[in-house]
């Protein structure tokens, strides 16, 4: 055994030294192989789990060096995987060719239409840089460095989401390059199918290269994060479950348990302890936002640090969760809320969901189970919180938030679920695109032997 594993892993190698050195020839964007200077840049993910090692980098300049890349990785039989800023890296690309979009980042705004054209390397402090002049805003995340296309593809639950969706609800037209190489357009009108595979579906039907976003009047909101004590947790957290169902759509809001960093920049009266946060973004007038917030802030106790102060959308940077386990919830019983208050170490992260998220228009993507109320996040999933979480959730995930790529057939409605697997099968039949959370195709159904008998 451990001969024909050395031997696999020597054909491996030959075949991405031979991919390396095509791309080089071939491509016009920078191609880094291992030893190169650029190689470890090039690699690298947000994720510190993930060591990847390629068997080539490839900086894309433009559609045609995606489609060379990914043509000859097919060629040579080797994994194939794109990255723009590396937050959604689930799996290594082991032995592959990496594509890397940052390069392709150009960002226009059409004020008259309320959208923007979004290369595939953009983050999202482009585009709401972009925006914010003409009083527009995207469904952007919770922090400006992630990459749009990546969230976008995954979902996307951003501060907006309750008034306007799912950031997937907002892509009206894709640029993409299939897993056969050609570069097709998906919208309404052509590859229908596809862009509803796109709208939440994940990277697994094809390599986009530019995106047509939705923009929203939304120009100031009242936003920020108050920090208290943790001792009122659970109380605070009952009464966000009831406070929720009366709350408006234009209100985003989560509550949090957790640790803050020892560092000078941190308030000192919260410097490196635990505490109870209640974050929040309102689309609307200051002084309405703050009598909304008021029973958490009465049900919390006095405010130890932070505020919401009136701002720009575009510089709402109020973080987010690193999500390592997520469960979603049609209501939030006392042993959750208990398990959550009681969690002593990392983050845990309870959200509101429904509003614009429940109510999508006819046209809606695959992204998420909308039924749900409330999603909870956590960084450390210790085994007595997800015990507690799991026996009270629905089963369901949601892809931008999913750790375990095994379990991407969660993120889905059962129904949403074979439609992707079609879906799968029409644009990328022999799974090249795998690499990372991804939808296999749809088996290809047997001949009834009636069928079979009249093709003689």
């Amino acid at each position: 055994m451990e001969r024909e594993i050395s031997v696999n892993e020597q054909v491996a190698s030959l075949a991405g030294g031979a991919a390396a050195r095509r791309l080089r020839r071939l491509v016009d964007g920078a191609v880094h192989a291992r030893g190169d200077d650029g190689y470890d840049a090039g690699r690298a993910t947000l994720d510190p789990r993930f060591d990847a090692r390629p068997a080539a980098v490839v900086e894309a300049a433009g559609a045609a060096d995606v489609r060379t890349a990914l043509v000859i990785a097919r060629e040579h039989d080797l994994p194939f995987a794109v990255q723009a800023t590396g937050h959604g890296t689930r799996v290594p690309c082991h032995g592959g060719v990496l594509v890397k979009t940052g390069r392709l980042a150009t960002v226009l705004v059409d004020p008259d239409r309320r959208v923007a054209h979004v290369g595939a390397g953009a983050r999202w402090g482009e585009v709401l840089a972009a925006a914010a002049p003409f009083g527009l805003a995207p469904l952007s995340g919770s922090s400006p460095d992630v990459g749009v296309a990546g969230y976008t593809l995954g979902g996307g639950l951003g501060w907006l989401a309750r008034r306007h969706g799912f950031a997937a609800d907002g892509l009206l037209r894709a640029e993409v390059v299939t897993a056969d190489g050609a570069l097709v357009t998906a919208s309404a009108a052509e590859h229908p199918d596809l862009l509803w595979a796109l709208r939440g579906g994940g990277g697994s039907f094809g390599v986009v290269m530019a995106m047509e976003l939705r923009l929203h009047d939304v120009g100031r909101v009242h936003a920020g994060t108050l920090l208290f004590a943790p001792e009122r947790a659970a109380e605070t957290l009952a009464t966000y479950r009831d406070w929720a169902a009366a709350a408006p759509d234009a209100l985003g809001t989560a509550v949090l348990v957790t640790t803050m960093p020892d560092a000078p920049a941190v308030p000192e009266v919260v410097r490196g302890r635990r505490v109870l946060a209640i974050k929040a973004v309102h689309a609307g007038e200051p002084d309405e936002g703050a009598r909304l917030l008021a029973p958490l802030r009465a049900a919390a106790g006095p405010a130890l640090a932070g505020g919401l102060r009136p701002t720009r959308f575009a510089d709402v940077a109020i973080g987010g969760t690193a999500p390592r386990h997520l469960d979603l919830f049609e209501a939030l019983p006392d042993a959750v809320i208990e398990a959550v208050a009681g969690l002593t170490a990392g983050t845990v992260e309870v959200r509101q969901w429904g509003g614009a998220i429940a109510s999508p228009g006819d046209d809606a993507g695959p992204a998420g189970h909308r039924a749900a109320r409330f999603s909870v996040v956590t960084d450390t999933p210790t085994p007595g919180l997800v015990r507690a979480l799991a026996e009270h959730a629905t089963g369901g995930s949601f892809l931008n938030f999913l750790a375990d790529p095994a379990r991407v057939q969660t993120a889905y409605t059962a129904a949403n679920w074979r439609r992707l697997r079609e879906v799968k099968r029409a644009y990328d039949p022999d799974d090249v695109l795998r690499v990372g959370p991804h939808v296999p195709p749809a088996a290809v159904p047997r001949r009834r032997a009636a069928d079979a008998r009249l093709r003689w």
